[in-house]
């Protein structure tokens, strides 16, 4: 029988309460800190600064949107200014959203408008050669993915323009990344699949649905018989809820990976398209990448999946179901993408605060 914390399988996080500045930013993980630098092409003191500037800009941006009203035109946070940007429909809010914090843009769509597009298209049905669309507030429309624009492809997307402004750019096709049993420090399904824990809950943990049915029955890293599936729903969704027994306990830490020590999490305010974020897994462990879109939907081999947060991370089989985090704030759970660690890639994740509402769950925080 384990007798051990669960240790989420997430990036290294921050050790403080708060993030509302660079001086806090100074006690930063040295783990995070070398993989921001890795991955983002940062230095340590940009790296510190970055996490400061997002944590304040992901606090900023309920009060701005509220400030803007129907003139939202969606989100996203500037790197090189170091601010959170409103796209506005109506230039008379900008001074609103100024006093909050946040820069303003014009937008010519607002993001209701673009949602209602996308929520449009999510109705169709998409052939195997459209990988994903998402409303896309820079663009100022849907941005629909392609690998492969065969006649079929070009169908949906003429349809598609029929519910609002489109953009379509070429990529890859997706896919889950689930795994057979192998070596590291995972979550085993029916003796043949290994996944990665997201996050800790009230009761058990959270990961992503294409690791298991409902009634699946999983074990740990050591053997040890862990719980069961109370929860799970793939495609359509990209979420499940492990409850669990025999000794195991949720705690709100994620596993260091022996490159630094676990660390806390402390909430799961969600982070705006621009935003760094990380990633880990029981395969590639942890990499840091930023949002590049969220409200994707994306059209896996299974079925589509809705509601995805885009990120430029890479991720590997059996990484699925693991946690993706900003700073000290829980993101969502590893659903799929395409590439890997060696050559890069793309990796959607599944948002965590829809699962906690959905089962009626509460995220275990320090």
């Amino acid at each position: 029988m384990a007798h051990r914390a669960f240790l989420m399988l997430g990036a290294a996080l921050l050790t403080m309460s708060s993030l509302s500045g660079v001086a806090a930013a100074q006690e930063l993980s040295p783990g995070l800190t070398d993989a921001m630098q890795r991955d983002l092409g940062l230095t340590e003191h940009q790296a510190r600064a970055r996490v400061a500037q997002e944590s304040a800009a992901i606090r900023v941006l309920p009060a701005a949107q509220q400030a803007a009203g129907a003139a939202f035109g969606g989100a996203w946070f500037d790197p090189a200014s170091g601010k959170l940007v409103v796209g506005l429909t109506d230039e008379g809010k900008a001074g609103a959203v100024r006093a909050t914090g946040a820069e303003t843009a014009t937008s010519k769509v607002s993001a209701a408008a673009l949602d209602t597009a996308k929520t449009k298209i999510d109705a169709l049905k998409a052939p195997a050669g459209v990988s994903s669309w998402r409303s896309d507030p820079r663009s100022g429309s849907v941005v629909i993915t392609v690998n492969n624009r065969d006649t079929a492809a070009e169908k949906f997307i003429e349809t598609a323009k029929q519910a609002g402004p489109v953009t379509v750019v070429q990529g890859e096709a997706p896919r889950t990344f689930s795994a057979g049993t192998v070596g590291g420090d995972p979550y085993y399904i029916n003796g043949n699949t290994r996944c990665s824990i997201g996050f800790s809950v009230q009761g058990g943990f959270v990961s992503a649905g294409h690791c298991g049915g409902t009634g699946s029955s999983t074990v740990g890293w050591d053997g040890s018989y862990m719980g069961s599936f109370a929860g799970s729903s793939f495609p359509g969704n990209d979420y499940s809820f492990i409850r669990i027994t025999n000794g195991w306990w949720p705690a709100p830490v994620v596993l260091g990976w022996g490159t630094v020590s676990d660390a806390l999490v402390r909430g799961s305010w969600v982070a705006p398209v621009g935003t760094s974020v990380c990633r880990s897994g029981s395969t590639t462990h942890w990499h840091c990448g930023a949002v590049r879109g969220l409200n994707e939907t994306v059209n896996y081999s299974q079925g589509a999946v809705y509601g995805m947060t885009k990120t430029s991370v890479c991720a590997e089989p059996g990484d699925s179901g693991g946690s993706f985090i900003t700073g000290d704030q829980a993101q969502g759970v590893t659903s799929g993408g395409w590439g890997n660690c060696s050559g890069g890639g793309e990796t959607w994740f599944q948002p965590v605060n829809e699962i906690l509402q959905t089962y009626g769950l509460a995220l275990v925080t320090a």
